[in-house]
C-alpha cells in the first residue's frame, strides 16, 4: 500500500550531507511506489514558538510564517522523515524550532505513524546522535499513534558532499524502500 511520505531536510547548507542522506531515503521510497514530498528548511522563514498555546484551541499556530504550512503537511503525511546535521551532539536548531512550532499537531487528528531520523556529523562515534534521537523521541512521545520507525547515522563527514559513496546511503535507500510494508 502506497504511503504519503514527507521528508524534511533541516540543513541550511547546499549539497549538505544530511540532504544527500535524505535523497537516498527518498529514492528508496519512490522505488517502492510511495508518494514523497521533500521540504528543505534552507529557504524557509520559521520563527520561534512563543509558548502561548493558542494552537491547542485553534489547531493552528498564530504566527504566520512557513511553519504553519509545514505543520499542515506533517499532519497529513503517513510518514515523516527528518534529516539533520548533528551540531554539538544535538539536532540542528532549525529542526528543534520546527518541532516546537508543530505543537498544533497535538490537538489535531494527525495521520503520521512512522517517524524516521537521518543524521550526519563530522564526528563518527556511534554515540554522537544519541541526544538528537532522544530529543526527537521526546516529541514523538507526545503523539500516542506515532513511533520512531528507524534511524540512520553517518559520521565522519564534514564538508558538503563528503558523504557521497558512503555505504550507509544504501541503508537509507533500503529503509525508504520498506516504507510501504507497514
Amino acid at each position: 500500500m502506497s504511503k504519503n511520505i514527507l521528508v524534511i531536510s533541516t540543513s541550511l547548507r547546499n549539497n549538505s550531507n544530511s540532504e544527500i542522506l535524505a535523497n537516498s531515503f527518498i529514492s528508496g521510497a519512490q522505488a517502492a511506489g510511495n508518494s514523497v514530498e521533500k521540504i528543505t528548511l534552507k529557504d524557509k522563514n520559521i520563527a520561534f514558538c512563543k509558548g502561548c498555546l493558542a494552537c491547542q484551541k485553534t489547531k493552528k499556530c498564530i504566527i504566520n510564517d512557513d511553519a504553519v504550512e509545514i505543520a499542515d503537511k506533517m499532519c497529513n503525511a503517513d510518514v515523516i522523515v527528518f534529516a539533520t546535521p548533528i551540531y554539538y551532539y544535538e539536532m540542528s536548531g532549525q529542526m528543534k524550532t520546527l518541532l516546537d512550532r508543530a505543537n498544533s499537531l497535538f490537538a489535531r487528528d494527525y495521520s503520521f505513524r512512522d517517524i524516521y531520523f537521518l543524521a550526519t556529523a563530522a564526528e563518527d562515534g556511534e554515540y554522537v546522535p544519541e541526544k538528537a534521537v532522544s530529543g526527537l523521541n521526546g516529541w514523538i512521545d507526545c503523539f500516542e499513534k506515532a513511533r520512531l520507525a528507524g534511524t540512520v547515522f553517518i559520521g565522519g563527514v564534514g564538508a558538503p558532499g563528503e558523504i557521497n559513496e558512503n555505504p550507509k546511503l544504501q541503508i537509507a535507500f533500503d529503509m525508504g524502500n520498506l516504507c510501504d510494508i507497514r
